[in-house]
């Protein structure tokens, strides 16, 4: 079914590492031009590059997903240079884990930010796109821990169920022709747990980031939602490590 995404154009955000970056590889690989947007944007280019070596099209393209400006002109580049928004994979987001005692409000902001008006950014510039083309696909990826809560995930959790939320409400009201997709990945090798400020919560985090899949194991699921026939809607895929309990 990799003959369904020939030609499309694909617009990826956090496309600078992680399963951004994987995904723009194999969808490049598979004959999609692919739009990334991410901040590091000489990181972009070097991917846009190797994707362009190896025969595919590609743009870079400078997003800050938390600037409502921003993620609208990186829709529009994607028209502009390809003449086409097909799929948006809304997969830029930050996990801070830290218990709520702690009190670390920027790192909720932060959050709250990033993983849901940053979401809501990418649906409210690709959907007009969409609804004109009379076609399109959204993306959005969640979290296992959109589906559950531990010690420390509160607002993350709270942030990756809001992203499942509004999905949902997204594929109700977007119309018969335009598809809306929820990634819940688990344990994935990416610079996510990097980030976490909290000693305690960060140690836990290195326990079960230890048997961590790669990503382009969450970028072949996204693969398999995107590449299905215009008239098959995968809803959701939750994909963890076999060794992940939680």
């Amino acid at each position: 079914m990799t003959d369904n995404i020939k030609g499309k154009v694909v617009a990826i955000t956090g496309a600078s590492s992680g399963i951004g970056e994987a995904t723009a590889r194999r969808l490049g690989q598979a004959g999609a031009k692919i739009v990334l947007g991410a901040r590091r944007f000489e990181r972009l280019e070097r991917i846009a590059a190797d994707i362009i070596l190896t025969g595919g099209e590609a743009l870079a393209v400078d997003l800050d997903v938390m600037d409502r400006g921003s993620v609208d002109a990186f829709a529009e580049t994607a028209i502009s240079k390809f003449g086409a928004l097909d799929i948006l994979v809304n997969n830029a987001g930050v996990m801070l884990l830290s218990p709520l005692a702690e009190v670390k409000v920027d790192e909720w902001d932060r959050m709250i930010d990033v993983n849901i008006k940053g979401v809501l950014y990418g649906i409210g510039a690709a959907l007009p796109i969409m609804q004109r083309q009379g076609r399109g696909h959204i993306v959005n990826v969640s979290s296992v821990a959109g589906h559950r809560v531990g010690p420390g995930s509160a607002v993350y959790s709270g942030t990756k169920f809001a992203v499942r939320a509004i999905s949902e409400g997204f594929r109700q009201e977007a119309g018969p022709a335009i598809r809306s997709t929820i990634i819940s990945p688990g344990a994935v090798t990416t610079e996510l747990p990097n980030h976490i400020t909290d000693a305690k919560i960060a140690e836990a985090a290195k326990a079960m980031y230890s048997t961590a899949i790669d990503a382009d194991a969450i970028a072949r699921a996204i693969e398999y939602a995107v590449t299905q026939p215009a008239n098959v809607d995968v809803n959701e895929i939750l994909i963890r490590p076999t060794a992940q309990q939680s």
